[in-house]
């Protein structure tokens, strides 16, 4: 029998995630990938059968990679203004990288009526403990901590996910964008923690 070629098949895993969320042509066939990453379809449909197949494989990938490192930054010891920075940082280098996951993850958490895992709303309780320990020091403005943490989100993720409206407002090419969102990260830092 024989071997797979694991470097091809990671390559056109690779391809697809680029493809659905970095470009956001979540609906590309499988001729689209193929092409892109210089395949012929029969090849890409040897390793896995059907777009839909790669797409759940790319995606399953995709949040798992996400999840092990807001994970990582929300398990750390650090103080949590080093917290906070390093979760700003951490965020926005992967949704500057993939601006679309995030869309992705949201409509699929809504069209499979997906809950999320129990270890991670135990992370995210304890981070919102944090964020009202910070409170009661005067380092950050009171408010719910719930609130916090989506107007935090919010600042992050917003103009990523909208990025095409943004560039074509603001007349700025995607090398001029990315600069915009690098600087962003210290902006929204300076702006939720006092």
């Amino acid at each position: 029998m024989a071997q797979r070629d694991t470097g091809t098949e990671q390559h056109i895993k690779d391809t697809a995630k680029r493809i659905f969320f970095s470009e956001g042509k979540l609906h590309a066939t499988t001729q689209d990938i193929a092409d892109a990453a210089g395949v012929n379809r029969t090849l890409l449909n040897y390793y896995f059968r059907t777009r839909d197949i790669l797409f759940e494989q790319v995606a399953t990938e995709a949040r798992a990679e996400m999840s092990k490192e807001m994970d990582g930054v929300f398990a750390s010891q650090l103080e949590f203004k080093d917290k906070l920075e390093k979760l700003i940082n951490v965020f926005m280098d992967q949704a500057m990288q993939y601006p679309y996951r995030e869309m992705y993850i949201i409509t699929d958490l809504n069209r499979n009526d997906r809950q999320v895992p129990e270890e991670k709303k135990t992370r995210v309780n304890a981070f919102l403990k944090e964020i009202s320990e910070e409170m009661d020091k005067g380092k950050i403005k009171r408010m719910d901590p719930r609130h916090f943490c989506m107007n935090l989100f919010a600042l992050m993720a917003y103009p990523l996910i909208n990025n095409c409206l943004n560039k074509s407002l603001y007349n700025i090419n995607d090398a001029e964008y990315l600069q915009l969102m690098k600087e962003r990260k210290k902006l929204i830092f300076e702006m939720v923690y006092q």
